[in-house]
């Protein structure tokens, strides 16, 4: 369970958040309330008390000179886990993870650099998670761009945007 003032490095991504409404109305224990539609690109970040201007700046530096253009397409299932795949946030995440090498997404459950995923169901029990896979291959593809990344800080009120980072100029 994370701890009160993590921080994440995130690509909101709302045109999927029909994903996550399937999900719920399957089993609303398989998602995480007030959580939108989200890739993770760092998780966890720094502690909130150590996001300042100078991070932000040292963040978006590493950040791409423009939006990204992603498309969901492939429904991913493991175990109670079902996902789908952000192949073009791939280089971003390894931007920000190589910036910073003491912070391993997921404190390294997943390896040292997991693929970017878009998390539409957890902790699922399997007939669950079969359901939740199958209407959410319905919904795909989905296409947008991102023109922005974000940094969010659990607080004792749920996760919150402390910054928005355009991408580009």
């Amino acid at each position: 369970m994370p701890q009160l003032g993590t921080t994440a490095v995130l690509a909101m991504v709302p045109r999927a958040q029909p994903l996550l409404t399937l999900a719920a109305e399957v089993d609303p224990r398989v998602v995480r309330p007030g959580v939108p539609a989200h890739a993770a690109l760092l998780y966890p970040w720094l502690p909130a008390d150590q996001v300042d201007g100078s991070e932000l700046e040292r963040l978006r530096a590493v950040l791409p000179a423009g939006p990204i253009r992603i498309r969901l397409t492939e429904v991913e299932r493991h175990d109670g886990f079902v996902a789908v795949a952000v192949p073009e946030l791939r280089a971003a995440a390894t931007a920000v993870r190589a910036a910073y090498p003491a912070h391993v997404p997921y404190g390294g459950r997943f390896g040292p650099n997991p693929p970017v995923h878009l998390t539409v169901a957890l902790d699922a029990d399997a007939p669950t998670a079969a359901a939740v896979a199958e209407r959410a291959v319905a919904l795909l593809p989905i296409s947008t761009e991102l023109t922005a990344l974000h940094v969010v800080t659990l607080t004792a009120d749920g996760w919150r945007e402390s910054a928005a980072l355009p991408l580009g100029p």
